[in-house]
């Protein structure tokens, strides 16, 4: 059964560090047998549809980043129904917002609120996060670039063991439009 999934890049062209040129993601997408193949902006944003299966496609994805760039990337791949639910289930009021001050970190897997119980929300606010289905949703009135929640959140320790990558809510919406058409 044929279904739209996007990938998410973690942590490339960032700095000029880990460059992965859009077109060249495209190609490499269309050669791995992923068609009507199209990126978003260069952090790492690719939509695309195959028949395959969900479970397999990230390591196949980043196998072949690593034979063509020489170094890895851990990707998440995520289906249209799974991204709308992020973008659905958002507790803050992201029509309210604006694209900065929302972001989303996806994660690769569940994790246990108690990971993040040696963080004082009150101390932060009016930034303020909350889990979901592996997904963390990020309220930063004044954007990540100043959050020192977004700070707090980026240790590496919180999420040992687990594949995370943030986008913007613009980005959010953006790859759920994508998925659909």
């Amino acid at each position: 059964m044929t279904k739209t999934y996007a990938v998410l890049l973690r942590g490339i062209n960032v700095g000029g560090h880990r460059k992965v040129p859009m077109a060249e993601l495209r190609s490499l997408l269309d050669g791995l047998g992923h068609r009507d193949v199209r990126t978003y902006l260069q952090s790492g944003n690719a939509v695309f549809t195959t028949d395959a299966d969900e479970r397999g496609l990230a390591a196949g994805i980043e196998d072949a980043i690593e034979k063509r760039f020489g170094f890895r990337v851990d990707c998440l791949v995520r289906d249209a129904e799974y991204l709308a639910a992020v973008a659905d289930d958002c507790p803050f009021p992201a029509a309210e917002l604006e694209g900065k001050q929302l972001h989303v970190t996806y994660l690769s897997e569940r994790v246990d609120p108690e990971r993040f119980a040696a963080i004082d929300q009150s101390a932060f606010l009016p930034e303020e996060f909350r889990l979901g289905d592996r997904a963390l949703y990020l309220y930063a009135p004044d954007g990540l670039g100043r959050s020192k929640l977004g700070e707090a959140l980026s240790r590496p320790a919180l999420f040992k063991g687990i594949v995370a990558t943030s986008r913007n809510w613009n980005t959010v919406v953006k790859l759920v439009e994508m998925t659909r058409s």
